[in-house]
């Protein structure tokens, strides 16, 4: 298990990214796949998004932190630490999602920027971030994450529809791509890679025969208290847990009762 270092802290403030290989083991990943495939709640509470091209990626999102085995990885110890390290403060959850880009089908996420959105959720500040781990391979063929390299610090940039989401404004954006460098970053399951909440992204369809899934959590500063849609989740002190309690755990998957994103 690799640990989060300053090194790896000063990458991220330099690039607005950093990827950490095998900061969950093939294990780890290996079995929050498997529950998170056979987890009917998580198939019923799914919702999928429309790229340009009108394919299609499924997710399925929840806000609160319970004791299940996904929960164990965002509230896991060497994840914690290193948020709080990079956000400079007490770290709460906003929220987490499972991606799911099937073969063939799964289609593409347009630029964007998380505090795009989250902005208009009511966060008056981009202390924010997400933690992005990989729970099936991720290579240019799966249609892997894009970033735009040090455009975290361009700041909040426009943002409209693009398909069925929300997309950078394209004429800023293309003048971004003239002058900072794209970087795709392949993954194998257990990497794990921290994105600045204004670090532009994206990702291509996924035109292999396999699946691409992910777990995205998105951490805030409790400081940082959103004035509408508020959810006490997202500025609540998040309780950590040992790190080895993603294998230990017993209660595998998400609860009817959970805070799901029901549109």
């Amino acid at each position: 298990m690799k640990r989060f270092t300053t090194a790896h802290q000063k990458s991220y403030e330099q690039d607005g990214y950093v990827l950490l290989p095998k900061f969950f083991s093939a294990a780890e990943a290996a079995l929050v796949y498997e529950t998170a495939n056979n987890d009917a709640v998580l198939k019923s509470r799914m919702v999928d998004r429309g790229d340009r091209d009108g394919f299609r990626t499924r997710l399925t999102l929840w806000y609160s932190l319970d004791d299940d085995i996904y929960s164990m990885v965002a509230r896991s110890e060497r994840v914690v630490d290193a948020v709080e390290l990079l956000l400079g403060g007490t770290a709460a959850h906003h929220h987490t999602k499972l991606n799911q880009k099937e073969p063939r089908t799964g289609g593409a996420w347009e630029w964007h920027q998380d505090y795009g959105y989250w902005y208009h959720d009511g966060f008056l500040f981009p202390e924010m971030l997400s933690v992005v781990t990989a729970l099936t391979p991720s290579t240019r063929r799966h249609g892997c994450l894009q970033v735009i390299r040090g455009s975290h610090r361009l700041g909040r940039l426009e943002h409209g529809l693009a398909g069925e989401q929300v997309g950078a404004q394209s004429e800023r954006l293309d003048e971004v791509l003239k002058r900072l460098d794209k970087v795709y970053v392949e993954m194998q399951p257990g990497d794990s890679v921290f994105l600045h909440c204004n670090l532009l992204h994206r990702s291509d369809r996924n035109e292999s025969d396999e699946t691409r899934w992910s777990l995205i959590s998105a951490y805030n500063l409790t400081s940082n208290v959103p004035y509408k849609d508020v959810r006490q989740s997202s500025f609540t002190p998040i309780i950590k847990v040992p790190d080895d309690a993603i294998l230990k755990w017993q209660s595998r998957g998400k609860t009817e009762d959970a805070d799901f994103l029901l549109t």
